[in-house]
């Protein structure tokens, strides 16, 4: 049965007609900006608003503000009214690539310094008392990566930069006073773009030798689709335990492949590299389903704890292979294993216009050491997030920062290409000192 309105909520909804519209273009804006690539264990993303971020991805359970959309979509039906929330994350990456050379030397990296804006965007409205919809734009997956033209490891890669844009329209039904669900379509856009040296071997007046690297530069776009779905249970007044599902999604990339030089090569005649010649190229990416569980505890109305956990399915991502339309084809073998993250989290709000945060996670490995590449140079993660949230009358403004240490990737066997092999002269090494500082700021308006 619909929920009556009151003539002066009515009056209220009004008089905040236009502060919405400003509210859901500054929502729009922020996500039209380019969207960075925060990284998680494997390339799935977590910064989906500021409160998650410092709550270490703690509101499966709780699911009570329009990020719920993001992360457990059946708690928007704790949400009365119309809210809206757009906000985005600062990324700035940093990590050493220490290769072990063929003969007996070592030589480090470091990448390029970089950061990467993540932006998030929802809306949440109650239809009545049972339906509520919601609409959220995020960012499931991402990677980045860069190194200089020259770095030892080019062969392999130079720069990396996935992106993806999820628009997930929402619908939430209370089934009871204990019992909510969810389901949601996810629309996601990608734009994949990656470039590398390309080694060149040529006959010259004195025999074989080494002609300048051609740069290959490849840029694609897809799209594909899936499914959300979410339950939020109130076990007791107290406790409630969230469930979110999302699942895999199939991307269709298409794009070009352009070079810097346009050369004869004996390798590419060998089919050891690709022809130097501009190409269209296509590929098919297989990103993995996830599972949600968090369980929350309320035992005063100013204080909250969370435990939690994310099961994601990358065993699902068992390579990355790219087709060229000039008949050659990048084989790259990926053999990821499924992945756990953990998390535990705790809000307290000494006053009523603050709220306190502060949340820790860790990330089992899923990339094989026995692939191993430069594109991620990660092989298991921790994570502490701090945090602090005000409210002013129908304003709330978050604020995020979350610390991340990447466990070292061990490349002294791997069969990548372009890693250990006599064109690079690496014959093993490691990444070392990789971590990520991650600032994040959201805003949100109730009607």
């Amino acid at each position: 049965m619909p929920a009556l309105r009151t003539e002066e909520a009515t009056r209220k909804i009004v008089e905040g007609v236009v502060k919405k519209r400003y509210l859901v273009l500054l929502c729009c804006v922020l996500w039209a900006c380019q969207a960075g690539l925060a990284r998680a264990e494997g390339f799935s993303l977590t910064e989906w608003s500021s409160r998650g971020l410092s709550l270490a991805g703690g509101m499966v359970g709780r699911a009570d503000d329009p990020s719920a959309l993001a992360y457990n979509a059946a708690g928007i039906t704790q949400l009365p009214g119309t809210r809206v929330m757009g906000g985005f994350a600062a990324i700035a990456p940093m990590g050493t690539i220490a290769a072990e050379m063929a003969d007996g030397s070592s030589r480090t990296t470091t990448t390029k310094p970089n950061v990467w804006p993540a932006p998030h965007a929802y809306i949440t409205h109650q239809l009545n008392d049972r339906f509520w919809l919601g609409l959220g734009m995020f960012s499931r997956f991402g990677l980045g990566n860069e190194f200089s033209d020259n770095w030892i490891g080019r062969y392999n890669l130079t720069s990396v930069n996935f992106q993806t844009f999820s628009l997930v329209p929402s619908v939430a039904m209370k089934v009871s006073d204990v019992l909510s669900l969810s389901a949601g379509l996810e629309v996601m856009y990608a734009d994949f773009a990656m470039s590398q040296q390309i080694p060149v071997l040529q006959i010259g007046a004195t025999g074989l030798q080494r002609g300048p690297d051609s740069k290959l530069t490849l840029n694609g776009t897809g799209w594909g689709a899936g499914l959300h779905l979410g339950a939020l249970v109130h076990l007791t007044d107290e406790l409630s335990l969230g469930i979110s599902y999302k699942s895999p999604v199939t991307l269709n990339i298409s794009g070009e492949v352009d070079y810097s030089r346009h050369q004869s090569n004996l390798l590419a005649d060998m089919g050891q590299v690709p022809h130097t010649v501009d190409t269209d190229a296509h590929s098919t990416v297989h990103l993995p389903d996830s599972f949600a569980l968090g369980l929350a505890y309320k035992p005063l109305d100013n204080l909250s704890l969370e435990v939690g956990t994310v099961f994601t399915r990358w065993s699902t991502y068992n390579s990355l292979n790219i087709y060229f339309d000039s008949n050659y084809q990048s084989l790259n073998e990926k053999g990821w294993k499924d992945g756990w993250n953990v998390n535990a989290s705790v809000e307290y709000a000494p006053l009523d216009w603050l709220a306190l945060r502060a949340g820790i996670w860790h990330e089992t490995p899923v990339t094989s050491e026995a692939h191993g590449d430069f594109m991620v140079p990660s092989y298991g993660r921790t994570g502490v997030g701090l945090g602090a949230g005000f409210t002013w009358e129908n304003w709330t403004l978050d604020l995020a920062y979350a610390h991340l240490w990447v466990y070292d990737m061990d490349y002294s066997r791997t069969d990548a290409s372009g890693i250990r092999s006599e064109l690079s002269g690496i014959s093993g090494g490691n990444s070392r000192d990789t971590v990520a500082n991650i600032y994040s700021v959201t805003v949100g308006y109730t009607f």
